[in-house]
């Protein structure tokens, strides 16, 4: 049976492994192939066997990080298949080594392809600003940057606006000088006396000049550049040699490399679990929890498998805190997501996974409203979203995913029934009765009329939140706090009688057909129900009780008016989509006036079309990230926080990984 409001987590047993130290390894390998114990608990390791594991788990890292640097000089996303049958064992010192070398290789590429293009560059520079004074400066190459007894040389490169500042400042200093411009910027050669050297070279520093680093060359200008040109040409033909063999390198060896990561990965969870195991002398003790379900599935396989071992199995006492494991029908289970957002449930706790489900998705429905954008929601989260994660194939985006699918689709089965297709899309342009297009033609008056809107989505919050007060209620009663109690009891009676009695005397609309007498008579249960209130007041604050209690009657007229948020959303939807239509509409009729005829048409056409699939994917977009939002404000706020705590901590049990490739590199 699929529960509708409340489920419980998985039932958990209390597991004790006792096996000769012998046997640790097979035994952590069995536990890992069944993969149903979660590790809890254990004692000390011995001092040298726990040095030992601290220089594994050491080197481990070390290794781990040489393959990060492998892998970040990959280029693109690559995906690596992880073979099912993992390699043979293989010491850590020889993946270490292997490893060693491959990254030696590859950053020693890297770090000579760098050298290059610095290289390059810095020719390339020389080029640039070299070339235009070659024709004017007739001296050898090293003299460009002379430091003799009494003078010296200097080539500096400034903007057009600096360089008059250096020349107003400075060029009074100088003996000779060429200047070549071009564009905004001026290659400034300049004779000085050395003295002024300091004076000359922090003033050009100040104004942001660059002096050129000129190499010891007794070739001319023009022969250096020459010269140079060439020598660029063949370390570009290096680097791009250098570059060749770096990419064979890493496609020879990133399989390997991954395969290598994954089996390191393994090994340190390995090692993980046998610092939490409890080793005596003879002996090793591994504690942890199991679902009681694998008592009679996978647990009897382990047990004959570990004929080494003693296993106590026995249900958690009153002092333990258990895992949680939540086990909801598979409709419901994705929407563990929102409820983990807010707080994973205690063992033993309410899991509320199945009330999240039916209002979320219900909410969400009602406020995207609309057949195309709920289309193009379970399209977007389909083909899109996936792009834009790092883990696309983690259980968590899979589990939100398929949120998005069950919300789009009731967002697509209320747009049928009220008839919502790109809000009037059809209607405006193609003529098509609003009317014929909704399956319910009750619903879609309803959902069009705001004030109408707005009465049904109070309703659903009055309906709402009194289910999580009840649910309030019954948790007190288990619990015997006689505050909450008599509290609640005070707020229904309050609803029950408040609610029509003010709607008949201040709005003037009987809820209920009674006369005005009989109208009067709900006076004294809802008296009655305020004084339960101030009294549950004073029992659960003392004397801030005779303060506080009111904020109990606010708070239920601000949790249903919050509700109001459900209309707002859905309406705005629908005439937004309805204002992009008409904009759309009125870009036709301009184009057409501005542009007649048959090219004028045409034109109008596509502009119209393209600007209305713009606003609608923005529309689509913007709204359901409202759904959601709203939807999760309302389980949260308005329900759950009235009767849910929250607190577990998850079920992970020792296992091993499942994943079969892995994606490495950075998405282009």
């Amino acid at each position: 049976m699929i529960p509708l409001i409340i489920n419980r987590p998985e039932k958990m047993r209390k597991v004790r492994l006792i096996s000769i130290k012998d046997y640790t390894e097979r035994t952590l390998a069995e536990l890992k192939k069944a993969g149903i114990l979660h590790i809890e608990t254990a004692s000390e390791l011995d001092p040298m066997d726990r040095a030992a594991l601290n220089r594994d788990r050491s080197l481990i890292r070390q290794t781990l990080l040489a393959i990060g640097d492998v892998v970040s000089l990959v280029e693109g996303e690559r995906h690596i298949e992880i073979p099912h049958k993992q390699p043979a064992a293989v010491k850590l010192s020889d993946i270490n080594s292997r490893v060693k070398g491959i990254r030696g290789r590859t950053v020693d590429f890297r770090d000579q392809i760098e050298a290059l293009q610095t290289e390059i560059l810095n020719g390339e520079l020389l080029l640039k600003h070299l070339s235009l004074i070659e024709t004017v400066v007739n001296v050898p190459v090293r003299d460009l940057q002379h430091r003799g007894a009494y003078i010296f040389t200097d080539v500096y490169v400034l903007s057009t606006e600096t360089y008059h500042l250096f020349d107003k400042r400075l060029g009074s200093k100088l003996l000779h000088k060429v200047a070549a411009t071009v564009e905004d910027r001026v290659v400034l050669y300049a004779i000085a006396l050395r003295e002024d050297r300091k004076d000359i070279d922090e003033g050009a520093r100040g104004l942001g000049a660059m002096t050129l680093s000129i190499p010891d060359d007794d070739r001319s200008i023009a022969d250096f550049l020459k010269g140079k040109r060439g020598e660029i040409d063949g370390l570009e033909k290096k680097a791009g040699e250098l570059k060749k063999a770096l990419s064979r390198t890493i496609n020879e060896t990133l399989e390997e490399v991954v395969v290598l990561r994954e089996m390191l990965l393994e090994e340190n969870a390995r090692m993980a679990v046998i610092e939490l195991a409890a080793e005596a002398r003879y002996v090793t003790l591994i504690e942890g929890w199991m679902p009681e379900s694998a008592d009679r599935d996978a647990f009897p396989a382990l047990k004959a498998s570990l004929d080494h071992a003693f296993i106590d199995v026995r249900p958690p006492s009153q002092a333990d805190e258990p895992p949680t494991l939540l086990v909801n029908p598979a409709i419901i289970r994705p929407f563990q997501v929102i409820v983990n957002l807010f707080s994973l449930p205690r063992y033993g706790d309410w899991d509320p996974t199945p009330a999240v489900a039916c209002f979320f998705a219900f909410f969400f429905g009602l406020m995207l409203n609309d057949v195309v954008y709920a289309a193009g929601l379970i399209v977007t989260a389909r083909f899109l979203l996936p792009k834009i994660v790092d883990d696309a194939e983690s259980e968590e985006f899979l589990l939100f995913r398929k949120v998005l699918y069950i919300s789009g689709a009731s967002s697509l089965v209320l747009g049928l029934l009220s008839g919502s297709y790109l809000g009037d899309f059809f209607t405006r342009y193609f003529g098509i009765p609003s009317e014929t297009m909704s399956l319910a033609r009750s619903i879609q008056t309803n959902l069009l009329d705001s004030v109408t809107f707005i009465v049904i989505s109070l309703v659903i919050g009055i309906i709402h939140v009194n289910i999580a007060h009840i649910l309030a209620l019954i948790r007190a009663i288990k619990e015997r706090n006689g505050g909450v109690i008599v509290g609640k009891m005070g707020l229904f009676l309050v609803e029950l009688f408040g609610i029509p009695y003010l709607t008949h005397t201040i709005l003037r609309i009987d809820l209920i057909s009674l006369s005005d007498a009989s109208y009067g008579l709900f006076m004294y249960p809802l008296s009655a129900g305020l004084v339960l209130i101030v009294i549950a007041g004073f029992m659960q604050m003392g004397s801030l009780g005779g303060i506080f209690w009111i904020f109990e009657l606010t708070g239920i007229l601000g949790d249903i008016m919050s509700y109001s948020r459900l209309a707002g959303v859905g309406l705005a939807t629908y005439y937004l989509a309805s204002s992009f239509n008409l904009i759309a509409e009125w870009i036709v009729a301009i184009l057409s006036g501005i542009m007649p005829g048959i090219v004028g048409k045409g034109i109008a056409l596509l502009v119209m079309a393209t600007v209305i699939v713009i606003m609608h994917i923005f529309n689509m977009l913007m709204s359901s990230l409202a759904a959601f939002i709203h939807s999760l404000r309302l389980c949260f706020v308005e329900f759950l926080l009235k009767f849910y705590e929250g607190g577990g901590r998850p079920y992970a049990p020792y296992r091993i990984r499942a994943r079969r490739h892995v994606a490495v590199g950075l998405k282009p």
